[in-house]
């Protein structure tokens, strides 16, 4: 009678249970025709002018707005009058509007902190022109005027003809800095690549002799057709109220008229082809030798619109991690195929047109084993698919990286967050957040099949449509890769043969011998700053400052004095070059690629390194995985590998990395300019040439290592983030407590060489193109360190930066870009480093190299102006508050004021900073350390 009772009940449960399925099954449908929703923290609207607008609230960081104007137009859309006109116009839009004159509206942001290029950009597309503003939400009067520039920019560009020309140069000058061996091997692929389509017509840079010679009607043309309001967005993410900033748009941009009869904004398609194109370009300064592979789709992308799209994206998400483990698998391998390789699905040059594509880098004769390797991957999938270790392991680690963003959903930096809202209006791409994203992916993930993700690649692979491109190195010796034998190795890895991969089972365990625990032997803590050091009974130090910027971040480091400092001239040549190739091998018995199956799922990664002073370990986990992270710095201390094939594989792959280096010319100087100031230094490491890598002592750089970790006692380990006390408290214990020590209490062995100090000047010829670079550098050594001055020093490389913009961009229009920057060190001795880099026209160095020293000598001799000196403050202020809100902020605090016995205080107390920055204070430094004895580099062509 029980045994019937039981049989009821079991058919009663699977009737109901089946009913449950098919209710579930039934609601899962009915969600997957559903729409994606937009965040519903964002207000999307529009105008009836036609422009859209999005309005986010954020409070990270705090007092400030994020502004970008987004305009639905880009090089695509020029005529052959205007070839680089679109870009041409995002230049002027920084050079005279309605209500900012020329240089007043760089003039006034960096007044208000606002840095150019740091902070105020813009860029311009095949598609689309983007302008980046973030201005402070917490001042009226700067808010306003940020709205103001925006509509500026939007439909009050004067466009002046004296304004047009003096920006010629400047944009030539960006043209300039294109040439060398990729554009000229683009000018080659790109038309097969973009194959019958206006996009390989259209690059947005244009062309010299339109730049040259166009006409003013021509920009204006351009400006009067596409920047209209139908053809834009305002975004608005920062702290800011959501109706504020709703009004303020429709105040500013309301009143745009939308033209009469506004001309067409066409979508440009890119024509389908039947025959595979192979396009092989090499040049004499290539420094890399690359391969693409190339299947366009036949057909137009189509929008990401419901719940069903999404989940065919978590399948595509899942392909490409599996079949990028693979890969990066292969670059592990003893005698590996590639430097680095990777494969993807996604969009291309072309609006509306996606591609599955295969990239990889080689050495500068293994293109067609590279080549042959990439596509035997993607056919093994074809023959046998995936397998369920990979798929448990992809998905976990998709889960893991969303759960990170998830649990930091209310921590995200507005500038992060704004992107999404520039795709959404120009490609209609989904922004639900990350909320949604993250209960939607743990909903549909589990019901994604492995079968269906691995025939994914039947629809990503195909004959039509596909392009192969190789590029890389010319030389006499250098035999190249020809179409045929391309075409050959298509069709023989296509019927070929191939094995199936083999998923090696990894351990669980990531110790598995573990020291007896010590102890914690004193705990104290700094209430001012907020940080708490714990004493352990080997005599090691754990600091740790909890924080709330990030709920899923904690970042770590460690460091002991030492480095490579106490190696002989003799060891560190012979290591230096080997010493990358430890972290190749893996810890605790696990290879670099076992590893990386172990750490599926979990975000924690430690790397060791040894420099010139200190040996250090960085890293950083989620709170949920923090144990995981102390493991591995366990296994650093205690059972670090010795894999000779392993080793190899790093010197295989920096060979092929490295092989043609100096065949660029931007390379070839800097490594040249290096080589003459340190002419008689014994210690002096550059880059490596194939006979250094060679020559590299693997097995004394794995004792030196050994050497440098030996003794555990005399770190110092920080942690900075949301990191649990109690469970830091135990982990110490377990695992750093544990370690050994030898209680050495190393110091470092201060460096003995000094660079002459005298003037100096070195000439360099190397290149092709009419492109020259300058580099004026002086160095002060043995100078006693000041704090003060250390203030100074800084900031007089940013007052001279605008100094520099000033007058070499926007008045002599003869650079892009120009810089300087000041440093003080302190270790290994204590010295001033100033320098002044621009990259120019040959034709122009002499006159620029006297104007950038003349603004040199103003300053020495009127110090700057205050206004100019209050433009730096204000910069400073601005990055000190948002500084003070990061966990990179307080950990580089923590372990420089360690390392470099410094007050700590002097990190974040701006107002002292403030107080330091005076016009005569800079003055001042600018007198004792820019003297007649600096070194000047210059770079330039080859003469013919």
């Amino acid at each position: 009678m029980k045994l019937k009772i039981l049989a009821v009940a079991a058919l009663a449960f699977s009737f109901l249970t089946g009913n449950a399925q098919t209710d579930l099954q039934n609601d899962t449908k009915k969600l997957e025709s559903s729409k994606i929703p937009l965040n519903p923290n964002v207000k999307k609207g529009t105008l009836e002018n036609g422009l859209t607008y999005y309005i986010q609230n954020n409070g990270k960081p705090a007092d400030k707005l994020e502004l970008r104007l987004v305009v639905n137009a880009g090089s695509i859309l020029e005529t052959e009058d205007q070839l680089g006109l679109a870009h041409f116009m995002e230049h002027m839009n920084f050079n005279g509007t309605k209500n900012f004159q020329k240089n007043e509206l760089v003039d006034y942001l960096q007044s208000i902190g606002v840095k150019f290029g740091a902070d105020l950009n813009a860029y311009t597309s095949f598609d689309e022109t983007v302008y980046i503003l973030p201005i402070p939400s917490d001042d009226s009067e700067k808010l306003e005027k940020g709205f103001q520039i925006l509509e500026d920019w939007a439909h009050n560009a004067t466009l002046t003809d004296e304004a047009i020309d003096d920006e010629r140069g400047v944009v030539l000058e960006e043209y300039r800095l294109g040439l060398g061996p990729n554009k000229r091997m683009m000018q080659e692929y790109l038309p097969k690549l973009m194959y019958g389509s206006q996009y390989a017509k259209r690059l947005p840079i244009g062309t010299k002799e339109n730049l040259d010679n166009f006409e003013y009607k021509d920009v204006r043309d351009y400006y009067k057709n596409w920047y209209r309001p139908d053809l834009m967005a305002v975004i608005a993410v920062g702290d800011l109220d959501p109706s504020e900033l709703e009004a303020k748009i429709k105040k500013h941009f309301g009143g745009i008229a939308k033209p009469k009869s506004p001309k067409k904004r066409e979508e440009f398609s890119m024509p389908n082809h039947e025959e595979t194109l192979v396009a092989i370009a090499s040049d004499t300064e290539a420094p890399f030798t690359q391969i693409q592979i190339v299947y366009k789709d036949k057909f137009k992308a189509p929008t990401i619109e419901t719940v069903a799209d999404f989940k065919d994206d978590l399948a595509k998400d899942l392909f490409a991690t599996m079949i990028n483990n693979r890969l990066t698998e292969l670059t592990n391998s003893p005698n590996p195929p590639f430097v680095f390789g990777f494969s993807y699905y996604g969009g291309t040059f072309a609006r509306g047109k996606n591609a599955y594509q295969s990239v990889a880098s080689t050495s500068e004769t293994g293109q067609l084993e590279g080549l042959k390797a990439l596509l035997e991957e993607n056919e093994r999938v074809k023959q046998y698919g995936f397998q369920p270790g990979e798929f448990d392991r992809a998905k976990a680690a998709i889960m893991a990286r969303l759960e990170k963003s998830y649990n930091d959903r209310d921590k995200q930096e507005s500038n992060r967050i704004i992107g999404q809202y520039v795709q959404n209006y120009l490609d209609d791409a989904p922004a639900p957040g990350v909320a949604w994203q993250y209960e939607t992916t743990k909903t549909f993930l589990p019901t994604i099949k492995l079968e269906d993700v691995s025939k994914l690649i039947n629809t990503f692979i195909h004959d039509d449509n596909r392009v192969i491109i190789l590029t890389g190195p010319e030389k006499d010796a250098l035999k190249k890769v020809t179409e045929a034998e391309v075409l050959k190795l298509l069709k023989d890895v296509q019927n070929s043969k191939i094995e199936p991969y083999k998923d090696n089972v990894v351990r669980k365990d990531l110790v598995e011998k573990l020291q007896p625990k010590g102890s914690i032997t004193n705990t104290q803590t700094n209430t001012d700053i907020g940080f708490t050091t714990l004493t352990l009974s080997n005599g090691a130090k754990v600091i740790y400052k909890k924080t709330d910027f990030k709920n899923d971040e904690v970042l770590f480091e460690a460091f002991s004095f030492g480095g490579n400092s106490l190696y002989s001239d003799k060891e560190l040549l012979a290591t230096n070059y080997a010493n990358g190739g430890i972290n190749e091998a893996g810890i605790g018995g696990l290879s670099k690629t076992d590893l990386s199956k172990m750490m599926s799922g979990k975000i924690a990664s430690v790397s060791p390194s040894i420099g010139l002073t200190t040996e250090n370990l960085r890293g950083q986990a989620a709170p949920k995985d923090l144990e995981t992270l102390f493991q591995m710095v366990y296994l650093y201390f205690t059972d670090v590998n010795k894999d000779a094939e392993a080793y190899q594989s790093f010197i295989s792959k920096q060979k092929s990395f490295l092989a043609n280096i100096m065949s660029n010319p931007n390379f070839y100087f800097s490594d040249q300019i290096d080589k003459f100031q340190n002419q008689g230094n014994p210690r002096y490491i550059g880059f490596p040439s194939v006979e250094d890598l060679d020559a590299a002592d693997y097995d004394l750089a794995y004792t030196k290592f050994l050497e440098r970790f030996e003794d555990a006692g005399d770190f110092n380990f920080y942690f900075v983030g949301n990191v649990d006390e109690v469970k830091l408290k135990e982990f110490s214990e377990k695992y750093i407590a544990s370690l050994p020590t030898t209680n050495s209490n190393e110091t470092f062995n201060p460096t003995t060489f000094r660079r002459k100090d005298i003037h100096q000047k070195k000439v360099i010829y190397k290149g092709a193109d009419p492109k020259s670079m300058v580099n004026i550098t002086w160095r002060e050594d043995d100078v006693p360190y000041n704090e003060e001055e250390k203030v100074l020093v800084e900031a007089l490389g940013e007052v001279l930066t605008i100094k520099l913009i000033e007058k070499l961009r926007e008045e002599e229009g003869g650079v892009y870009g120009a810089g300087a920057n000041g440093n003080f060190r302190k270790l290994s001795y204590p010295g001033v480093t100033f320098s002044i880099s621009f990259p120019c026209g040959p034709e122009n160095v002499d006159k620029l190299v006297a104007a950038a020293l003349a603004e040199v000598e103003k300053i020495k001799a009127d110090g700057p102006t205050q206004k100019d000196v209050d433009k730096v403050k204000e910069a400073v202020l601005v990055e000190n508050k948002e500084n003070l809100e990061k966990n990179n902020f307080w950990m580089q605090t923590l372990v420089t004021a360690a390392t470099e016995n410094r007050p700590i205080h002097t990190f974040v107390d701006a107002k002292g900073e403030l107080e330091t920055i005076t016009a005569k204070g800079i003055q001042k430094v600018a007198v004792k350390y820019l003297d007649d004895n600096y070194f000047l580099g210059i770079l330039m062509p080859e003469e013919k």
